[in-house]
């Protein structure tokens, strides 16, 4: 960590890696922590002192008192939704108001946004993506479109903007023949508008300025993504991705902050893979081991509660993930769930088409076999472990192994849900 930098914390898989219990446990190194893209369809799960939080559009900074929290530009909001998740919050003994920062240049997901998701994903039939249906994508479709509404727009005339947009919204969802209903809709709408009068209570900022404030004055500010590298809009396995720039560079345009700011890049992995929704997965596991993963590793969605595809660990993807973040250091994540597996698998490579190949290709989703390597599995309990020396030889052999294949160092492993299950290694 270096002071005039910004330190980037981001999931290097399809989501779902343990983000938001890393970001607290490095949160107290830090002076400011920055969300610079998604919206409510973020799950970091925070477990301490015998509770359980879920964040979805908060940063993961706000358990902690002295931090400043910032909601950043890239990120979509719900009002409604962000007042729930806000209250909640706030019967914890948590203040939000003084520490948590709105960029005005967020963008609004409105309740017609969640309709048009829902009819959208209808239309795809059997290639549905799999969406929260929170209205995420139809509120960046809005965005790139010029067409969005932003948390700014809540200070002036806003009445007249939320109408505009919303005739526009039904005029759509008519043309796709979706039948609106009009009394649920207005229901919503009258929680939504609870939800803007919350939010004007927070400071709302021009984040860019901000952040680039506090650089100056020589703070540290660590940027939390919100879904996984292989969720990019870009570089993830494209259609089924989120809606934004998941990777390092998002980070950048999310929040305001010029790519020389960026120090240590921090790329979180669990100890194998999983992904949530549709679209490719290479080393999914359909056997008794893949369930067994998704049981001990309690491997179902924060926000769905839907059951997570579990497989073993893709270091071809990882590559290419660490390669297009500039990853510095690695942080895996749940190593204790395969605690009790006598073999552990890592996918080193795909046969394409009877092709052996390394990098990570256009397309995943066809004539794609993995090509693993066998490791001798631990057979040791390490939820308790203090310390790197307590780990059995054969784990210090899996991570020596991946640090190899990967050419980068892993700096913190997680043996646990708890934010002390944490070893950071020399």
């Amino acid at each position: 960590m270096s002071n005039g930098k910004v330190d980037v914390l981001l999931g290097l898989q399809w989501g779902d890696e343990g983000k938001g219990k890393v970001v607290d446990v490095l949160t107290p190194r830090y002076d400011v922590v920055a969300r610079f893209q998604g919206g409510p369809n973020a799950g970091h799960t925070l477990e301490f002192e015998g509770q359980k939080y879920v964040l979805r559009s908060i940063p993961s900074g706000i358990f902690q008192g002295d931090k400043v929290n910032i909601i950043g530009n890239g990120v979509v909001l719900a009002p409604d939704l962000f007042m729930g998740e806000a209250k909640e919050l706030e019967k914890s003994g948590h203040d939000l108001v003084s520490r948590l920062q709105i960029s005005k240049k967020a963008h609004l997901i409105m309740p017609t946004h969640r309709l048009l998701d829902a009819a959208y994903e209808s239309e795809k039939g059997k290639n549905k993506v799999g969406t929260t249906g929170k209205g995420i994508g139809p509120a960046y479709t809005d965005k790139v479109s010029r067409n969005g509404l932003r948390v700014g727009d809540i200070l002036h005339d806003f009445e007249e903007k939320y109408t505009e947009h919303k005739i526009r919204h039904i005029r759509m969802l008519n043309n796709l023949g979706y039948k609106v209903d009009m009394n649920a809709l207005e229901e919503t709408e009258r929680t939504w508008m609870e939800g803007v009068e919350y939010m004007k209570q927070f400071r709302m900022i021009d984040s860019e300025h901000e952040i680039n404030h506090y650089l100056r004055s020589d703070k540290s500010v660590l940027c939390e993504g919100a879904q996984g590298t292989m969720l990019d809009i870009d570089f993830g396995s494209y259609p089924f991705v989120t809606s934004s720039n998941t990777i390092c560079a998002g980070a950048c345009s999310g929040l305001g902050i010029g790519p020389n700011r960026i120090g240590e890049v921090y790329g979180i992995m669990k100890a194998y893979c999983t992904r949530v929704g549709s679209g490719p997965f290479p080393t999914e596991l359909f056997d008794e081991t893949g369930n067994t993963i998704r049981q001990i590793g309690h491997e179902y969605g924060a926000v769905t509660g839907r059951e997570r595809r579990c497989g073993w660990i893709d270091l071809v993807a990882l590559r290419y993930s660490i390669m297009i973040n500039g990853v510095t250091q690695l942080i895996m994540m749940k190593s204790d769930v395969l605690d009790s597996f006598p073999t552990i698998k890592a996918c080193v490579a795909y046969n394409v088409n009877g092709v052996e190949t390394r990098d990570f290709p256009y397309d995943i989703e066809h004539n794609i076999k993995p090509v693993y390597k066998e490791l001798r599995g631990w057979n040791t309990d390490m939820s308790k472990m203090t310390s790197e020396e307590q780990f059995p030889k054969a784990f210090r052999e899996y991570v020596t192994f991946l640090e190899t294949e990967l050419e980068t160092p892993i700096r913190i492993i997680s043996i646990g849900p708890d934010r002390d299950q944490t070893i950071e290694r020399k």
